[in-house]
């Protein structure tokens, strides 16, 4: 089994701006493979305080690197963003660094879409938004002039004139069957997490299934698991929960607009000892390689670790010293 690509999640939720660039040029010298950059509007909870733009944050990132892959995780672009301008962006990222860029889709949270007047509708439209979307957006990566017409979105004699070398790849979030699906027939791999990816097969299925009508080959698709994991014990894990506290309960504040809303329902709701169940949690690297293996072997090319505690460059040097050698041995 070849060794995974290990990145690591960087929490625009968590963290300014310049400390976001910061700590991407930190995991580099750490030894990661890439970063992602949450692209939210709002935090989850207000009690996070922090939501700069992705996009500007990937462009910085892509200046003080060399080597990183670069995407999001995830943008919703059905919504608050128009299609043409989320091609518009990555073509020219893609175009900034050759080769380092990728686009996370999802079908979005209302905290970001409702609260920035991009509207907000059932599962059933954001899921039939999100294809539309994507397939929007392949047709104006072509460079060619472009009319399009669709259900949800439309553009007229369009055309984007500085593209990458090679189309941008698009991986697709899915933790559910009608989702998963989406990805494998419109997406070039699927991002997912660890519950589903090791417990779930009808959703891994689905993805398998969507891949193949669409006449791809779905093993050569990327699988990309996000890992929430802390470097330490459990008492440093349940002092940072509070900030992701709606995490177990994720369900139930999906359609919240307001993230000081979202911290009420999760205080009410949830717990500290209930999200850190949910965690990856030792000060043992050997834990820590032996999840990312068992990830592997399920069929995960690609995990991006995500981990809630302030001190991101103890993570990364702790994976540096102890996980990725290991891995990559």
């Amino acid at each position: 089994m070849a060794a995974p690509f290990v990145g690591f999640h960087l929490g625009a939720e968590q963290f300014a701006p310049a400390e976001i660039v910061d700590l991407a040029v930190a995991a580099e010298a750490a030894g990661f493979d890439g970063v992602t950059v949450s692209d939210h509007f709002h935090p989850w909870q207000d009690n996070q305080g922090h939501a700069g733009h992705a996009w500007l944050a990937l462009a910085a990132i892509g200046q003080r690197t060399r080597r990183l892959m670069l995407g999001t995780g995830v943008t919703c672009p059905s919504y608050r963003y128009h299609p043409a301008g989320v091609a518009h962006a990555f073509a020219t990222l893609g175009a900034l660094y050759p080769g380092r860029v990728f686009l996370g889709l999802g079908t979005g949270e209302a905290l970001n879409e409702l609260s920035a007047g991009g509207g907000w509708g059932p599962f059933a439209e954001r899921a039939a938004r999100l294809s539309e979307a994507i397939r929007l957006i392949r047709h104006l990566w072509t460079g060619d002039w472009v009319d399009f017409e669709g259900r949800f979105f439309r553009a007229q004699s369009a055309r984007l004139y500085d593209l990458p070398p090679s189309p941008v790849p698009v991986y697709v979030a899915a933790s559910g069957p009608r989702s998963a699906r989406i990805a494998g027939a419109e997406g070039d791999g699927w991002i997912t997490d660890p519950a589903t990816a090791r417990r779930r097969p009808e959703v891994r299925d689905a993805f398998l299934a969507g891949a193949r009508a669409a006449g791809k080959d779905a093993s050569a698709m990327p699988r990309i698991v996000e890992l929430w994991c802390v470097a330490g014990t459990r008492d440093e894990a349940l002092a940072a929960a509070p900030r992701w506290q709606f995490l177990p309960v994720f369900s139930e504040v999906l359609d919240v607009a307001d993230p000081r809303e979202v911290q009420r329902i999760a205080q009410e709701r949830s717990s500290p000892e209930r999200t850190v169940d949910g965690w990856l949690v030792s000060p043992d690297p050997e834990e820590h390689v032996a999840a990312i293996e068992e990830l592997a072997a399920e069929g995960a090319t690609h995990v991006f670790v995500h981990s809630p505690q302030p001190d991101q460059r103890g993570v990364m040097e702790f994976y540096q010293r102890g996980v990725l050698p290991k891995l990559r041995r």
